[in-house]
């Protein structure tokens, strides 16, 4: 099946987390994506590392966000290599950064710039804050935006403080939105033959990604959020909505009848909440019983008398032990790629399907000007030779 961006050009100056997530997802998608890196050390999350855990000399992150991608290294700051990178951007359908305002205005690629060189060109650009007010020229960094967004009051039980998500939510929330509005753009572009800049922040993002409780609290008259004092999963959602220990794991309970909920466990406390509007009001009430009654049985007992009833729960598995499910395994989530110097390793791969087809990739990512000599040898000895 032919990719539907393949003959689609990426030139990608971006680093960390939220940039590359959005040109992995084009790459994925059919896209060439080549990677403009810095001499040396490159994009900064080579040496971003998780765990101390290096693959292959460079961070397990890396390897993880810049599969199926080409590394292009350059000196923005010497002519010659700017004058390569030039010609790069000139061919490009797309071109990528998520550097602070104003840094691509001295480097002399910002896109005023290159649209006067590549008109038609669809440049999409990440901020942290966006472009203006008071927070436009600070670290746009993930964990600082989840503290800033309020996202940290949403997670955890009401007795303890602010938490954050467990993983760079924010840069990967808008990589997806940059990849949707270059994607926009594109079709825009093939229709009308106008190309375009496609902005996204961090913060905006986030915020977005908040839409759902945001707009309960502006109907609610801006009332502060309450969480749940225990087994808490959502800050406005009432009982039994949580994750609750067992005698032996974990299960998560979502929406459900509380009175019926306590017929099928056999808990009578929860026959005296027969009002929906209990199960909010009174829920930390309602956890703190379902809590203890569910500490006396198994997971597989409590799902046993749950699932027949239709009542949405689940086991809550490690990676492990979701990964050797049959229901894990059907959807061929992991695959293997392959480096050019043959190391291999396993990661995800696009979660999309067209016409039935997986979109799988064999290419791991590139090493640090991987490929410098393939690239000038395609762009610039053509180049010359058509001048």
């Amino acid at each position: 099946m032919t990719k539907p961006l393949e003959n689609i050009l990426v030139v990608d100056f971006s680093q960390f987390l939220s940039g590359p997530s959005a040109s992995l997802k084009l790459a994925d998608l059919g896209a060439r994506v080549i990677k403009v890196e810095k001499p040396e050390t490159g994009d900064i999350c080579r040496q971003l590392y998780i765990s101390n855990l290096i693959m292959n000399g460079d961070s397990s992150v890396f390897h993880a966000i810049n599969r199926n991608k080409e590394s292009f290294m350059a000196d923005l700051k010497r002519e010659s290599d700017r004058a390569e990178v030039w010609k790069l951007v000139k061919r490009a359908d797309v071109v990528i950064h998520n550097f602070r305002p104003g840094v691509m205005e001295k480097l002399g690629f910002d896109f005023e710039s290159v649209r006067k060189l590549n008109p038609g060109v669809v440049y999409g650009e990440i901020s942290g804050y966006g472009e203006e007010g008071p927070w436009r020229g600070k670290p746009g960094q993930d964990l600082l935006i989840q503290s800033l967004s309020g996202l940290t009051w949403l997670s955890g039980n009401g007795t303890k403080g602010p938490v954050p998500m467990g993983i760079a939510v924010v840069d990967i929330i808008t990589g997806a939105h940059l990849a949707q509005g270059i994607l926009a753009c594109l079709v825009r572009k093939g229709v009308s033959g106008e190309g375009g800049l496609v902005q996204a922040s961090m913060l905006e993002s986030i915020v977005d990604f908040q839409f759902e409780t945001i707009t309960t609290f502006h109907r609610d008259g801006g009332q502060p959020t309450q969480r749940a004092l225990r087994n808490n999963a959502h800050a406005y959602l009432g009982a039994p909505y949580g994750i609750y220990q067992t005698k032996n794991g974990y299960i998560a309970l979502s929406m459900g009848a509380i009175p019926q909920l306590g017929d099928l466990l056999g808990c009578t406390e929860l026959s005296q909440y027969p009002e929906a509007a209990s199960w909010f009001d009174k829920r930390d009430d309602i956890k703190e019983s379902l809590a203890n009654h569910l500490l006396t049985g198994t997971t597989e007992h409590w799902l046993s008398l749950l699932e027949p009833a239709d009542i949405w729960c689940a086991d809550v598995l490690t990676w492990d032990k979701l990964m050797a499910h049959d229901g894990f395994k059907v959807l061929e989530m992991v695959q293997e790629v392959t480096m050019g110097d043959g190391y291999r390793y396993l990661t995800t791969r696009c979660p999309i399907k067209m016409d039935g087809v997986l979109f799988n990739s064999e290419k791991g990512a590139p090493k640090l000007g991987e490929h410098n000599a393939a690239i000038r040898e395609e762009f610039f000895v053509e180049s010359l030779v058509k001048g």
